[in-house]
């Protein structure tokens, strides 16, 4: 099946944090990955990509979804949740409500809808015992309610990469340019659609222990400028992303700058199924 509008929503993992684009600077991503690929297939293909970093489920349920209808697409891949289970103040409860309002929204306007769980990424987050049961509990919730509204589930719990920390860029969280090309050949194995096969090639060997130093550089200029914006936020009422504008909000089609797909030397040899 072709594609002929795609619309990526979500938080910082849809915007593209942390993959620089190697010439511009700007962040690129999964979802531009999946873009580029579907682009091959069809010469009016647009995309847009509503991500924005620190955004929650309810955000893109009134911010995104709206936008998004208009749009008329007829593929949504939305990655979120991972906010939720990171606030100060959480509800186990809410958050399910939240996952079941934004995926029936979602299916509302497309027939083709990609969702995600999240990773076992606790170890790598600070605090890192508290919220793995908070992502467990989420997971839960997308697994039902990709059930309820028939979207397509990616269950990324089981994937073994995240041990890995050559997937993840320098803050230990986002994915690396390697961890989002891993996330778009998920994403377009369950659309049915072929891409690079280097996409899921495995690092060589195992990823080297960080020393001391460099755990300590990680803590004072990662985890403690993340937990004084939190704080921040609390004190002030703002919300993580306030202030930020979707870095593409408008369908356009997909320039072969923008991605690392061989537009022009597409030889589907290299492709996988």
């Amino acid at each position: 099946m072709s594609y002929h509008r795609f619309v990526a929503l979500g938080d910082s993992c849809t915007e593209g944090l942390d993959d620089p684009h190697p010439f511009n600077g700007q962040y690129r991503g999964w979802a531009d990955f999946v873009a580029g690929r579907l682009a091959l297939d069809e010469a009016d293909f647009r995309y847009a990509n509503l991500g924005v970093r620190g955004r929650r489920l309810d955000h893109m349920l009134f911010e995104q979804i709206p936008v998004a209808e208009t749009m008329r697409p007829d593929v949504i891949c939305l990655f979120g949740g991972a906010n939720d289970v990171m606030a100060g103040i959480y509800d186990e409860r809410t958050v399910a409500r939240r996952v079941d309002a934004v995926y029936r929204a979602a299916t509302s306007i497309c027939q083709d809808v990609v969702v995600f769980t999240l990773p076992d990424v606790a170890a790598r987050m600070p605090l890192g015992k508290r919220m793995r049961p908070r992502i467990e509990a989420l997971n839960d919730a997308i697994r039902e309610s990709a059930v309820s509204y028939g979207a397509r589930l990616i269950d990324l719990w089981p994937d073994t990469s995240v041990n890995d920390s050559r997937y993840f860029g320098a803050d230990r969280l986002h994915l690396s340019e390697p961890g989002h090309r891993r996330l778009a050949a998920y994403t377009l194995t369950k659309l049915g659609i072929s891409f690079p096969s280097s996409w899921l090639t495995e690092f060589d060997g195992t990823a080297p222990q960080p020393t001391f130093g460099e755990n300590a550089s990680w803590v004072c200029k990662r985890v403690l400028p993340l937990a004084a914006r939190r704080v921040k936020n609390r004190l002030t009422g703002s919300e993580p992303g306030d202030g930020i504008s979707p870095r593409r909000p408008e369908l356009r089609p997909v320039l072969p700058s923008e991605t690392a797909v061989p537009f022009h030397s597409f030889r589907p040899e290299l492709f996988a199924a």
